[in-house]
């Protein structure tokens, strides 16, 4: 310690009688999210829908983790099929079970074919489409209802989690940047050796 620094220290211990002249630390209130606290919150969400909805899918929790994940990364799902190991169509069923919707999948007349008397084979023939295609647009049709009945609740809990990722991942790379910024001003960096 420096002289002035020796002063203010002596000042300090008179006027508060006690020799602790530091604050110890206490843990801050809300923090960023690690990497596995977002996989284990992801993972935990998937397990709980899981066990509460009727899925189809055969895909484990942690394959249905990653889909979400990747799906979030704007994967297709021919990109998904890939790295799961599996049919495009598994995926696609996957993603209905996880409330999980593209925009191609809500292009449809949703209404008409949830709402219709008709079977597959008229709503086929009336829409111009394949059979298979009426099955995908009623499954899209009741994943959007069930959505809406849970009000939209495991989605958001996804799009949470993500979201705190992102933003960790934001402000620590922005706290990298500064610092090295910080590190280097005034420096020559471009020497020759």
């Amino acid at each position: 310690m420096d002289e002035k620094t020796e002063e203010l220290r002596d000042i300090f211990v008179d006027v508060a009688d006690d020799d602790t002249v530091t604050e110890s630390q206490a843990e801050t209130h809300g923090s960023l999210a690690s990497e596995e606290d977002v996989e284990a919150r992801l993972r935990e969400t998937v397990a709980e829908m899981r066990d509460a909805l009727d899925f189809e899918t055969s895909l484990s929790v942690d394959e249905l983790t990653t889909l979400v994940e990747r799906f979030y990364s704007e994967d297709s799902d021919e990109e998904l099929a890939e790295e799961l190991g599996v049919d495009v169509e598994d995926v696609v069923e996957a993603r209905l079970d996880l409330h999980l919707l593209r925009e191609r999948d809500t292009d449809a007349p949703l209404d008409r074919v949830r709402d219709a008397d008709a079977s597959v084979d008229e709503l086929a023939d009336e829409l111009g489409v394949d059979p298979d295609t009426v099955r995908h647009y009623r499954r899209v049709a009741e994943t959007r209802a069930e959505r809406r009945r849970l009000n939209d609740r495991y989605r958001a809990e996804f799009e949470n989690a993500l979201q705190d990722r992102e933003l960790s991942e934001r402000l620590t790379s922005s706290v990298h940047e500064d610092g090295l910024d910080g590190a280097t001003e005034g420096q020559e960096t471009d020497i020759d050796i």
